[in-house]
């Protein structure tokens, strides 16, 4: 447990994939294997993001599936584990965990059962997590989403709590598909060292320009040696055409519900048919739509390098 502030992180994050047995019991195996992948691509990793399946993951789940990267030798600095829940203690519980591993930071959703409560409401839970875990070197990353959470983040209320908790208050995903927002963001907040994640390598090249912290997007599963390419560029030009090719490969996912789809890619390259499950109430895709998928993605001059090391 490291008792020092872990340095801020930046770059390209995958909410990463969780793989799931015959018995939908979490694949510590397959799911250390895939982090590993993706770092050696040069990824971070935003375990328990929406395409985690975190909503289906319980509290134990997501420790245990921690600890097992933890003793893979993981550094834990590569880690923002998604830590929000409707249920304040097992919010809290996760984030204390996340910290004391030394996490870099958390990403943290707002409780979102409940619809159309205030910006008071939001700010009493995110400030209990902070009082209530009451560790200095904590990092939240808000994690605003509403098409799923239907819960929005304001920025009356991102100013407020960076006024409240200067430091702790670290930065946000914004996966709202709205770049005027993000744009605002990074303009009202990142001179406060407000760090502006966008929810889709989409905006990543614009988000470099404005002066945003990467981004932490769904298809950084499976194509993340692209997306980083675009992060670590100097060059202008070469960006714009590394974004348009990552772009032209999203929009082939994105044909398919993209959880499902980007499983079934990766049981396709890697030769792992276990990597198709999803937990319900998500189905796998069809064969038909699968077979679809990968003609398209190989048409597209697609493939998942180094497939073997996830199977």
């Amino acid at each position: 447990m490291s008792a020092t502030t872990p340095p801020r992180i930046k770059g390209v994050l995958a909410p990463v994939l969780t793989p799931f047995g015959a018995d939908l019991e979490p694949d510590l195996r397959a799911f250390v294997a895939h982090c590993r992948w993706l770092v050696r691509q040069g990824a971070g990793l935003a375990i328990f993001g929406t395409n985690s399946e975190a909503a289906s993951l319980s509290a134990d789940e997501r420790v245990r599936l921690t600890e097992a990267l933890l003793e893979s030798g993981i550094p834990p600095a590569l880690l923002m584990p998604g830590t929000g829940t409707c249920a304040l203690p097992d919010t809290v519980r996760l984030t204390r965990h996340a910290v004391q591993a030394g996490a870099a930071g958390v990403l943290m959703l707002p409780p979102f059962y409940y619809k159309n409560v205030s910006d008071d409401g939001l700010f009493a839970y995110f400030s209990e997590v902070i009082e209530r875990v009451g560790d200095r070197r904590l990092a939240v990353y808000l994690y605003h989403f509403p098409a799923m959470s239907a819960t929005p983040l304001s920025l009356e209320l991102i100013e407020r709590l960076l006024k409240r908790y200067p430091g702790t208050i670290a930065g946000v995903k914004d996966s709202s598909g709205d770049w005027s927002n993000m744009e605002a963001m990074i303009r009202r907040f990142g001179g406060d060292g407000f760090d502006v994640f966008p929810g889709a390598e989409t905006f990543l090249n614009r988000a470099i320009e404005a002066g945003g912290a990467g981004c932490i997007s769904a298809t950084v599963n499976v194509n993340p040696a692209s997306i980083v390419a675009i992060w670590r560029s100097r060059d202008p030009a070469e960006r714009s055409a590394l974004q348009a090719r990552a772009d032209s490969v999203r929009k082939i996912f994105q044909t398919q519900p993209m959880i499902p789809a980007m499983k079934h890619a990766i049981a396709h390259w890697s030769g792992r048919r276990d990597w198709r499950r999803v937990r319900p109430p998500l189905t796998a895709l069809n064969e038909a739509a699968g077979a679809a998928l990968v003609q398209q993605l190989q048409e597209a001059g697609f493939g998942i390098p180094d497939a073997h090391a996830l199977a």
